[in-house]
């Protein structure tokens, strides 16, 4: 099975859809991030320090609570919302993480009109526009950066993966907005859960039992004559026996009390 999201199961379409993190453009740059600092910390931090494990960590939180988020889309929107403001927040402290690498060894951290800066955001602004065949690939948005990514220069992949973790800040913010916008506006999972269940309620009150209004085989709208015999409102039923089977008829709502019926003429 596809790893894929999809708001399909057994042939019922959800709620409230989920998955499809994989095509997230936030959850593929985090994935670079991740792999990148996992290699960062391992070419240039001392391993048994604690930032070793801690910038390590944080990447893989930042990766991993938005793919959590998002399977999490089905049955709880706050979930969702609060795994994606995790994910921004571990981002941010990984952030901070190689800001203080830099400044710590008297590196120059680039600022976002450095020529570098916009390089490593124009890779981002052409995959953005180019339709992949593969979106999907990991090691495919690892190549696209892979130039400043593999090189012996700290700074420069340091420099880098702060680019990439602004872009995914940037996008995480959109989506936390979307989101709260989106709570506001339909309610969470419970709120649908209360809304669909009121829905399948009206609908099967509005039974053939005990309408005010009927429709007939085509679909219009009819109003329903009242019963001749006791005076209750008369209902559209398909006759299975006798002359009439296959027909439409009138039948009594008191059924079986009162028995009467007639043949169903349209609107009364």
């Amino acid at each position: 099975m596809s790893s894929k999201g999809s708001d399909r199961s057994d042939g019922h379409r959800r709620l409230r859809p989920s998955g499809g993190y994989r095509e997230l453009r936030s959850f593929q740059v985090a994935t670079v991030i991740y792999d990148a600092t996992a290699s960062f910390c391992d070419r240039f931090v001392d391993k048994r320090s604690r930032t070793h494990d801690q910038m390590v960590q944080a990447a893989r939180s930042g990766r991993q609570n938005i793919a959590e988020g998002s399977r999490a889309a089905a049955t709880s929107s706050e979930t969702e919302l609060r795994l994606v403001n995790v994910a921004r927040a571990s981002l941010d402290e990984l952030l901070l993480d190689y800001e203080d690498f830099l400044r710590q060894r008297g590196k120059r951290q680039w600022s976002k009109d450095d020529r570098e800066a916009r390089e490593v955001r124009a890779v981002g602004s052409k995959r953005d526009r180019t339709d992949q065949s593969d979106r999907t690939d990991p090691t495919d948005h690892w190549k696209a950066y892979c130039r400043w990514l593999d090189a012996a220069d700290a700074a420069l992949v340091a420099n880098t993966v702060l680019c990439l973790i602004h872009q995914v800040n940037y996008l995480l913010d959109q989506q936390i907005a979307g989101l709260e916008r989106g709570f506001v506006k339909d309610g969470g999972y419970t709120e649908k859960l209360a809304a669909a269940r009121l829905a399948e309620r009206q609908r099967q009150k509005k039974d053939r039992t005990d309408p005010s209004d009927q429709t007939d085989q085509s679909g219009l709208l009819v109003s329903a004559p009242t019963c001749a015999t006791c005076g209750k409102t008369m209902v559209v039923r398909t006759a299975r026996k006798g002359e009439l089977a296959g027909s439409q008829v009138w039948d009594c709502s008191g059924y079986p009390e009162c028995k009467a019926t007639r043949l169903f003429e349209g609107s009364a």
